[in-house]
């Protein structure tokens, strides 16, 4: 049998047949190592735009079943504030009290320990030492990266290092955080899907004075702008309330699967907020408005 000659994809011949040495392949940047998530799509999935326009329900892989008698009692009570009261206590129990610190534990410290205390926190200031937590624990759950926090992180070593130093510091001062954010986005999604059953998405406003955070790619004629959000990200369901905090507005048709937290989502004697959602980031189609 006659030995076929050795087929080489990267091989390339001259004029007469013969084979020329591959040449050294251009260098290109290399990419940030992905991160580790226990959500159960990728990151690249969840972050591109094809999610948006195609959502599908997602999970912080091992949450529910591992919180099982919780869902199984919510699934009896048919008055959303009530579920969301009883979440908050079965949270306060399971994580913070008596187990750690033993019943003499004054209210305050009590809020120092809780999940409470970022939400308010991001309330007041996202860049500050508790959105540092929430963007990290996205990043740990979801595998999105942060993108902002006090400038750009991707070109600015002292913005890195003050997200860095804000994470490390909000984690060591509250224990076991990083498993109530993971209760608290699957009680959101069971919550969303209690409220409107085979919903996928909800239309939301986000208004902003630092376009500078956004990556922007124009489509179109100015009706459908693509943007590349940060990791975690506020919208209100109020357009009025859009323009309060931003002179530009955008409408966004945002998957359920994305939003993390939504005001009235727990008793709203326990948290004030101004129609307030918290959005996973990623790739968004937007609407910009007009005043």
């Amino acid at each position: 049998m006659t030995r076929q000659p050795e087929n080489h994809p990267t091989d390339t011949r001259d004029s007469q047949g013969g084979r020329v040495p591959p040449q050294r392949p251009p260098r290109y940047p290399m990419p940030q190592a992905p991160l580790v998530n226990r959500c159960s799509l990728p990151p690249w999935a969840l972050a591109s735009r094809e999610f948006q326009e195609n959502p599908w329900p997602i999970e912080i892989v091992g949450v529910r079943q591992e919180e099982a008698r919780l869902f199984t009692l919510l699934d009896r009570i048919s008055d959303s504030q009530e579920r969301g009261g009883i979440f908050h206590e079965y949270l306060s129990e399971r994580f913070l009290l008596s187990d750690w610190f033993g019943p003499g534990l004054s209210e305050r410290e009590k809020a120092r320990h809780s999940y409470l205390r970022f939400l308010q926190g991001w309330g007041a200031d996202s860049n500050g030492r508790a959105g540092a937590v929430l963007k990290g624990w996205v990043e740990s759950r979801f595998g999105l990266r942060a993108t902002y926090h006090q400038g750009r992180l991707a070109e600015d070593p002292k913005a890195r290092e003050r997200y860095g130093r804000d994470r490390m510091r909000g984690e060591a001062e509250t224990m076991g955080i990083t498993l109530q954010l993971d209760l608290l986005y699957t009680f959101c999604q069971y919550e969303l899907e209690r409220l409107g059953p085979g919903d996928r998405w909800k239309t939301l406003f986000r208004g902003t004075h630092d376009p500078e955070e956004y990556a922007v790619r124009r489509e179109g004629d100015g009706d459908g702008s693509l943007v590349e959000l940060n990791n975690l990200s506020s919208f209100t369901s109020d357009q009025e309330i859009a323009w309060e905090f931003g002179s530009s507005v955008w409408e966004v048709r945002v998957p359920l699967a994305k939003i993390v937290f939504f005001s009235g989502l727990v008793p709203r004697h326990l948290l004030e907020g101004e129609c307030e959602y918290l959005v996973l980031g990623g790739e968004y189609r937007v609407k910009r408005l007009s005043w």
